[in-house]
């Protein structure tokens, strides 16, 4: 994910530049005074996937966009910051010293946005519920250390944890953790369809179309109680298919908001002021690219084919030739813009050196060239993945060391087929869960990881993680998360490619749009509104 500390020097202040220029509108299109906001998203329901909005399965950016305005949890993120706040909760906080029990009072008298009590009894009913339903697809991993929960009257919950975890706040405000209606929601299968009963800011009605989200009208649910301040009463999210429709609705007006899918070239218009009456903010980034590694696959077993990989990715070419440098290299899992990050790739492979990568091989015994096939998703990422493979399989193949293939899948299949194994080596994308450097190495390293890899590290798993749960004062984990990251770049289990920015693109009379995404690039409705005209 999608799917984001401490001080994140990047993203405590969202270091925001408004580019612009001036030009009139003709109006927000069909959707009366309701704020328009455009997306190139996917959000389909599929055989595989039937429930894209059920919080137990949905784990991507554009699933969380979406829920994360629905539902509440019991503590979320600030406007700007990363220190996790009460929502549904009017307090919380660990009650022993070694971060293993954790209590909530929630606040009084809340609700679903269909009118039903919401009780410490549906808080607990939600966690037991993601962990019984257990789907390997979904977020199960963000509360898998969660042993017991107890809730001793209506407004008392108390979560007993396997073992130590500090971040254990952190992931409280993820849609993984949202509080749903157990009047509404079975405890032991997903919520088929795209229906969505929360209580959070705005209460979401769905229209469908194929069996893909085409549109969410977000209306203000008069029944939340919480530390957000809806700026606008009605947001509307289109989905569009491609890119130039949701370019040519923007600059039409009929769109107000674009904060997913336009392209680098698109973005490189807008930033030097191409498209009228259209403003860009820009926030470093802490979306990461990969590539992952079925690593008990024959093809890629034996470690030095993918330390010969490292040795041949030319990052700065990706990033200069395919990205129009809306993004920058990235040379370890935790993006640059972290605390603790360590460039261990780089300070281990240098710059692209095909004659090192001859050596790898040659020593290890691999016969030349090696023959592998790419994987990467169709419709997920955008439309330049393909090109971003395309330029990899130039790389690898002009060494004379590989012959590679690539194959494009679209998400629907490329998901679930990627837990299964078949890949491999797979292109994949990251957006953190919470603003913390271990949400970029639990998801990837433990045991239950959300890729299922078979990648194994003792070291890691068994010692380093835990170890660096147990540091509440986060800073003083940094050199256990460098030898990870060391062992990472040791093992290749994943190739980190690239870490991109975001952007927000909006109409000149849209406000809020600085503070669209919070500190782990969680989309805000709530702070989008519309003044007066430029």
């Amino acid at each position: 994910m999608k799917r984001k500390s401490l001080v994140l020097p990047a993203v405590a202040g969202l270091l925001m530049s408004a580019l612009t220029a001036c030009g009139g509108t003709d109006g927000s299109g069909s959707d009366g005074d309701a704020l328009v906001l455009g997306s190139t998203d996917g959000i389909e329901a599929t055989k595989a996937a039937p429930a894209p909005l059920d919080p137990d399965l949905a784990y991507d950016f554009a699933s969380w966009s979406v829920l994360h305005n629905a539902f509440q949890t019991l503590m979320r993120l600030p406007r700007s910051g990363t220190e996790p706040i009460p929502d549904a909760a009017q307090k919380c906080g660990f009650q022993d010293r070694q971060s293993e029990q954790y209590r909530c009072t929630l606040r009084s008298g809340l609700k679903f946005s269909n009118g039903h009590a919401l009780t410490s009894e549906d808080v607990k009913f939600s966690l037991e519920r993601i962990l019984r339903i257990n789907n390997r697809n979904g977020p199960v991993s963000l509360l898998s250390n969660v042993d017991k929960v107890e809730a001793p009257n209506d407004r008392e919950v108390v979560i007993h944890l396997s073992s130590p975890d500090a971040t254990f706040p952190s992931k409280l405000t993820t849609p993984a953790a949202a509080i749903l209606d157990s009047e509404v929601y079975e405890p032991d299968r997903l919520h088929e369809g795209f229906e969505m009963i929360g209580s959070g800011p705005y209460q979401a009605k769905t229209e469908v179309e194929d069996n893909r989200l085409a549109k969410v009208t977000f209306t203000r649910n008069p029944h939340y109680q919480g530390e957000a301040e809806p700026k606008t009463d009605t947001v509307v999210m289109r989905f569009y298919k491609t890119s130039a429709e949701l370019e040519k609705a923007l600059v039409k007006g009929d769109v107000d908001a674009v904060h997913r899918g336009f392209s680098p070239d698109q973005i490189d218009r807008l930033n030097r002021g191409k498209v009228k009456g259209v403003r860009l903010f820009e926030q470093s980034g802490q979306g990461i690219r990969y590539l992952g590694f079925n690593t008990s696959d024959p093809s890629v077993k034996n470690k030095a084919i993918r330390q010969a990989m490292a040795h041949l990715v030319d990052r700065q070419a990706l990033v200069r030739d395919v990205y129009k440098r809306t993004g920058e290299p990235l040379y370890s899992l935790i993006p640059s813009n972290v605390t603790t990050h360590t460039n261990s790739f780089h300070n281990e492979y240098g710059d692209p050196d095909p004659a090192a990568a001859r050596r790898v091989l040659r020593q290890a015994g691999i016969h030349t060239p090696v023959k592998l096939t790419l994987t990467y998703t169709t419709d997920h990422y955008g439309p330049e993945t393909a090109s971003e493979f395309k330029e990899l399989q130039r790389q690898l193949n002009r060494s004379g060391l590989f012959a590679i293939k690539i194959k494009g899948v679209p998400w629907a299949e490329f998901r679930p087929n990627l837990i299964k194994r078949e890949y491999p080596v797979y292109g994949m994308g990251w957006l953190p869960d919470f603003p913390d450097p271990d949400n970029y190495i639990a998801p990837f390293l433990t045991r239950d990881n959300f890729l299922n890899s078979p990648y194994r590290n003792s070291a890691i798993q068994d010692e380093l993680i835990p170890k660096t749960r147990q540091e509440t004062q986060r800073a003083l984990a940094s050199k256990d998360f460098q030898s990870i990251q060391n062992a990472v770049a040791n093992d290749v289990p994943y190739l980190p490619l690239w870490q991109g920015n975001t952007y927000v693109a909006a109409r000149e009379n849209i406000t809020g749009a600085e503070y669209a995404f919070d500190s782990s690039t969680m989309l805000q409705l709530w702070e989008l509104g519309r003044g007066a005209e430029g």
